[in-house]
């Protein structure tokens, strides 16, 4: 079945366009119309009025452990898909699932898990899943549980990468012997291969990109700087990411984890088309969770809620996001300087290249109809997966 959407401001690969039209087919953008094109659409097409608003690209959230009050460690499909509906409601139109750091048998349901609840899920796509871990650094572990973090050694990672065709993305700590091997191994099944939580060097980090990583997770948090050796600065894996153009780079752009002067640098130096935002949402992202609450992870790691952000209890450090992809638009837009054309970019084309999705992140013929209606003030109104109102 065919319709139109019309009235709004389309926002286009080469821009913000008005007076255009949104012509959808069978879960599919077939044509973009002018004016009079549309006049000369047959009269009983159904069409839908944006007017108002600029009609997007869905947000692609490549990084998100939870939502909703659900989480994905230890859950069945049916609460992984109320996870992803409630991030739906604010704009993620498609999404990875990640895990926390577990043993390799929770890890293993989990990818059941995702599985099965990617046949049920409507309101929302599920791509796949991410899995964080458990091949990280103790150095920098922050909220994943250090009891999890294991060898990357065949015996531990190939169990994982059999059971499903499905995992998307892992991160890894270059610098764990054994990660270089793995890095080939993602690259070699198309899996992107992201570094994270890691205490690398910035050397360590470009070995890795001979070995098939391309990204970096959640840039500053987890991630090593510039240090003292014996007296001699070392750069890390930050001022890897910001130097390298073989890395795309995620953020929380929260506006906690990163200031504003952060997400600034990091906007100049990797540009839109290397920056996928992701919320790394915990279990009560998307929620209306009271100021002060104390929750426990399903890797048993506790997390206070306070002032719009996860913490661990001893306020040392974050231990995760409640954000929605919404939000995170609108922050690179009025903390970043951001365009709005740059800001969608990096919620949905980047991600979707960083994965190698071919059929989402823009608007043009033979995409698939994954829409979000932004108003003025950025705030979500309608909102499209396959052509289908959802929300």
């Amino acid at each position: 079945m065919r319709k139109l959407i019309t009235g709004g401001r389309l926002m286009l690969p080469e821009g913000c366009a008005g007076e255009k039209g949104l012509l959808l087919e069978n879960g599919r953008i077939l044509d973009i119309l002018t004016p009079a094109q549309m006049e000369a659409l047959e009269p009983g097409l159904p069409r839908v009025d944006a007017e108002g608003y600029t009609v997007c690209p869905g947000f692609i959230d490549l990084h998100v452990h939870g939502g909703g009050g659900y989480e994905l460690n230890r859950s069945p499909a049916g609460d992984i898909v109320r996870l992803c509906a409630a991030h739906a409601r604010h704009g993620t139109t498609s999404i990875l699932p990640t895990t926390l750091a577990a043993s390799v048998t929770d890890l293993m349901h989990a990818i059941e898990a995702v599985r099965e609840a990617q046949r049920q899920s409507s309101a929302c796509n599920i791509l796949g899943i991410h899995l964080e871990g458990p091949f990280l650094s103790q150095a920098q572990s922050g909220a994943q549980n250090p009891e999890y973090l294991i060898a990357p050694t065949p015996e531990n990672y190939l169990p994982l990468l059999n059971a499903w065709d499905g995992i998307r993305m892992m991160g890894v700590a270059v610098e764990r012997e054994g990660a270089l091997r793995l890095g080939d191994e993602l690259k070699s099944r198309g899996i992107t291969a992201s570094i994270a939580h890691s205490d690398a060097t910035f050397e360590q980090a470009e070995a890795a990109l001979a070995h098939g990583y391309s990204d970096v997770t959640h840039l500053y948090s987890g991630c090593s700087t510039v240090r003292r050796i014996n007296a001699y600065r070392v750069a890390g894996l930050v001022e890897a990411g910001l130097y390298f153009d073989g890395l795309s780079v995620q953020i929380i752009a929260d506006g906690k984890h990163l200031p504003p002067s952060l997400l600034r640098l990091i906007l100049k130096a990797k540009g839109a088309g290397r920056i996928s935002l992701v919320t790394d949402g915990l279990s009560h992202a998307a929620t209306s969770l009271q100021e002060g609450a104390l929750i426990t992870q399903a890797n048993g790691i506790p997390m206070l809620y306070e002032d719009g952000v996860f913490k661990l209890p001893d306020r040392q450090a974050f231990a995760g996001s409640a954000a929605t992809m919404d939000r995170l638009v609108r922050n690179m837009v009025q903390l970043a300087g951001a365009s709005l054309e740059d800001a969608v970019r990096m919620a949905s084309s980047t991600p979707a290249r960083v994965i190698g999705e071919k059929h989402k992140g823009e608007l043009r013929p033979g995409m698939d109809a994954d829409l979000v209606f932004l108003d003025e003030a950025l705030q979500v109104g309608p909102v499209y997966v396959g052509g289908e109102r959802t929300f």
